[in-house]
């Protein structure tokens, strides 16, 4: 297809911002990848690899690797914010500082601050000077970054509250192994990107227990269940999560090896504490993090959110994994459609209001 080039800056040298990096790169793009360590960045410059991250992938030639923040923001528009939930702010901050063009920020992390209990293109708005933001772009969907940097087909959506500029974004990205689909709703794609790594913390926890697909296929439904809830009472449109940034995203996250918060819940699952985990894993696990901020969720729209209440139980309040489960498969007994049936009746009333 015949694309306008673009200059592009990924803002973070993860895994994720480093495929990021490569489809853009494949795309013709003129790809700037920047990370605070500068021995990383000699590596993607000079080996054009990033072992760390991505160990068996080569890197495109033409992806030039920054340490400085204000030289790969020099002269363009488009930047993808590719950093952890609990960076946003700091980087956003960097960022005004430079004094960039007006830009449009596109950001690809799945996660909820707590507390704030602000949305991650929320944070942006907030923090980013008004004169500076042109607009916020949603990218989320099924994607491991190891399948992605190995143009494995991958199916994605975008949102933004300028849907002219989420389709622009579909442009700079989409080609024959990464696919993009638009989305109007901005709230049901950052909510259920987020969401689904509390079930699949859950879902790791289960297989480390040994309960087998039976009982992991119990906490992805129910898991849905609890999502669609609370993201629709926060104004999201329920058929979301039917879509790619819903169950898409939940089915890739909590049945690979690839999910850092499947890998986490499973080493839960085997006995490990909270702290041994994190260390061991060397990398950020959203899921623990959003796991605090959706339980505030749950309790500030009254929404009811099982499955959350145990992981949050089991994550800072001691509570044995084992016992986690076995609570959940022994709450009273419910009518399975009953989700369904008061999503639609509350939109039902909002419509009529």
């Amino acid at each position: 297809m015949n694309r306008k080039k673009e200059k592009v800056a990924v803002i973070g040298a993860g895994s994720w911002g480093t495929a990021l990096a490569i489809v853009l790169s494949d795309n013709g793009h003129e790809v700037r990848l920047w990370g605070h360590n500068e021995a990383q960045i000699d590596e993607i410059n000079h080996s054009h690899t990033n072992k760390k991250y991505l160990p068996d992938i080569e890197l495109p030639t033409t992806i030039k690797g920054y340490s400085s923040l204000s030289d790969a923001l020099s002269d363009l528009n488009i930047i993808i914010l590719a950093v952890p939930t609990k960076a946003i702010r700091e980087v956003i901050r960097k960022i005004v500082d430079c004094k960039p063009d007006p830009l449009t920020i596109v950001h690809v992390s799945k996660g909820i601050e707590p507390d704030t209990l602000l949305r991650i293109s929320e944070i942006i708005e907030q923090e980013m000077d008004k004169a500076l933001l042109q607009d916020v772009v949603v990218l989320s969907g099924p994607s491991h970054a190891e399948e992605v940097s190995l143009r494995h087909p991958t199916t994605v959506a975008v949102t933004s509250r300028n849907m002219v500029a989420a389709e622009g974004i579909q442009d700079l990205f989409i080609n024959s192994n990464f696919r993009v689909y638009t989305n109007p709703d901005v709230v049901g794609v950052e909510i259920g990107g987020a969401l689904k790594n509390i079930i699949a913390l859950a879902a790791g926890i289960s297989d480390g227990l040994g309960f087998g697909d039976n009982a992991k296929a119990a906490l992805m439904t129910r898991g849905l269940a609890e999502i669609a809830r609370l993201g629709t009472k926060m104004g999201a449109n329920p058929l979301t999560f039917s879509g790619l940034a819903g169950i898409g995203d939940l089915i890739v996250t909590c049945t690979s090896v690839h999910s850092r918060n499947w890998r986490a819940g499973n080493m839960l699952g085997k006995g490990k504490s909270l702290d041994e985990v994190l260390d061991n894993m060397g990398m950020v696990v959203e899921g623990v993090r959003t796991t605090k901020a959706a339980y505030q969720l749950s309790q500030k729209y009254d929404v009811s959110m099982p499955i959350t209440n145990v992981l949050y139980d089991v994550l800072f309040n001691g509570l044995n994994p084992k016992v986690g489960v076995e609570s959940l498969m022994g709450r009273m007994k419910t009518y399975e459609m009953e989700d369904l049936v008061n999503i639609l009746d509350e939109r039902s009333t909002d419509s009529i209001n």
